[in-house]
C-alpha cells in the first residue's frame, strides 16, 4: 500500500474519532441549553453535566491530531486550504474559546449564569457548521487561482445549496449521535426519566439526519458528478450504513439494549464516514490537489506515520481508562461522587 494512502487512512481516522467525541460533546451542550430554556433541566443536566465534567478536555485531542497530520503529510493543502479557510476556522477557534470559557465557570464557579448555558449550546450548532465548510469547499467549484493563488469565491460558497445541505447534515446528525448515547448513558445510570427523554430526542433527530444525508447526494450529482458517480460505485457501504441505522431506530424505539444501539450508529457512520472518503480518492480538493501532489518525503511519512499510530495506541487506551474510571463507574454515574459536579474527590 503506498504511503499516501496509509498517510490520508490514518488522518481519516482521527477524524472520524474527533467526529464522533466532539458530536457528542457538542450535543450535549445543546441539550443542556434547550432542556433550561423549556425548563426541563431537573431532568437531564445532571447526566450531562457528569458526561462533559471529565471528557471535555480531551475531546479536541484528534482535532489537533487532524490538522498537524494533514500539514505534515500533504505540505501543499496549507497553500491551497491556509488562506481560504481563515474565516471559518478563525471563527471555529474563536467558539472553542467561548467553549472553553464555559467550561472554566461551570467547573470552577458557583451557579454560573443562565446565559453562559445558552452560548454554550449555540457553539454546539455553530462549531460544526464552521468546520463542515471544508467539505463543502474540498468539493471544488470555489476557489480559483488568480495570479497563482488560491482565491476562495464567499458568495457563491454561501449561496451554494451544497453548502448548507452539508452544514444541516453536521447539525443533525451531531445531535444524534449526542442523544443516542446520552440515552445509554442516562440508562446505566438507572436515570429512567432523563434516558427516557433522550430516548424521544433521539427519535426525533433520527430521520432528519437520514434525510440531509439523502439530500447532500443529490445537490452533490449537480455540483460535483465525478464524485457522486464515485459515491454509487460504493453503494455497498451507504447500504450497510442504513441497515445499522433502522437497528438502532428499532432498539431506540422499543426501548432496550441502548448499548448496542449505540455501537450500530457508530458503525452506521463509520460506513457512511469511510464510504465518502473512498469515494473523494484521490482528490483533496477538487480539480487542484490529490493526495500525490506535494507528498512529503518518504523519511518522514514513515516517522509521521509510526508516531501517529503510537499516538493512537495511547489515547484509545487513555480514553478507555477515562470511561472505566469515570463515565461508566457506578459510583460517579449515579451521582453518588463529589467529582460527579466536576470537583476532584479529595
Amino acid at each position: 500500500m503506498d504511503l499516501e494512502i496509509i498517510g490520508i487512512l490514518v488522518l481519516w481516522t482521527f477524524l472520524f474519532g474527533y467526529v464522533m467525541i466532539a458530536s457528542i460533546d457538542f450535543g450535549a451542550g445543546f441539550f443542556n441549553a434547550y432542556s433550561e430554556f423549556t425548563h426541563k433541566n431537573h431532568i437531564i443536566s445532571n447526566i450531562i453535566q457528569r458526561y462533559l465534567s471529565p471528557v471535555w478536555e480531551v475531546t479536541n485531542v484528534f482535532l489537533v491530531f487532524f490538522f498537524v497530520g494533514i500539514v505534515g503529510f500533504f505540505p501543499s493543502s496549507a497553500f491551497y486550504y491556509g488562506t481560504t479557510l481563515l474565516v471559518p476556522v478563525g471563527i471555529a477557534v474563536i467558539l472553542l474559546g467561548i467553549r472553553g470559557a464555559y467550561y472554566a465557570f461551570a467547573t470552577y464557579g458557583k451557579n454560573p449564569a443562565k446565559h453562559y448555558t445558552f452560548l454554550y449550546g449555540a457553539t454546539g450548532l455553530l462549531l460544526p457548521a464552521s468546520l463542515s465548510i471544508v467539505l463543502t469547499i474540498s468539493e471544488g467549484g470555489f476557489i480559483t487561482m488568480v495570479n497563482n493563488a488560491p482565491v476562495l469565491d464567499y458568495w457563491k460558497l454561501f449561496t451554494s445549496p451544497l453548502t448548507w445541505s452539508i452544514v444541516l447534515l453536521s447539525i443533525t446528525s451531531l445531535l444524534y449521535i449526542s442523544a443516542v448515547f446520552l440515552t445509554w448513558y442516562a440508562n446505566k445510570a438507572n436515570d429512567k426519566k432523563a434516558s427516557n427523554l433522550l430516548r424521544k430526542y433521539a427519535l426525533i433527530w433520527a430521520f432528519p439526519t437520514m434525510i440531509t444525508a439523502l439530500g447532500i447526494m443529490v445537490e452533490l450529482r449537480a455540483h460535483n458528478p465525478t464524485h457522486f458517480a464515485n459515491l454509487l460505485n460504493l453503494w455497498w457501504m451507504f447500504a450497510i450504513s442504513f441497515l445499522f441505522f433502522l437497528g438502532t431506530v428499532w432498539l431506540l424505539w422499543k426501548g432496550k439494549k441502548f448499548g448496542i444501539a449505540f455501537s450500530l450508529l457508530v458503525g452506521q457512520f463509520a460506513f457512511a464516514f469511510y464510504g465518502y472518503g473512498f469515494s473523494h480518492y484521490p482528490y483533496l480538493l477538487y480539480p487542484y490537489l490529490t493526495i500525490y501532489d506535494g507528498f512529503t518525503n518518504e523519511a518522514m511519512a514513515i516517522s509521521l506515520i509510526i508516531a501517529f499510530i503510537l499516538g493512537l495506541a495511547l489515547l484509545l487506551p487513555s480514553l478507555y481508562l477515562l470511561m472505566k474510571l469515570f463515565l461508566f463507574n457506578k459510583t460517579y454515574i449515579e451521582g453518588k461522587n463529589p467529582s460527579s459536579k466536576g470537583v476532584p474527590s479529595k
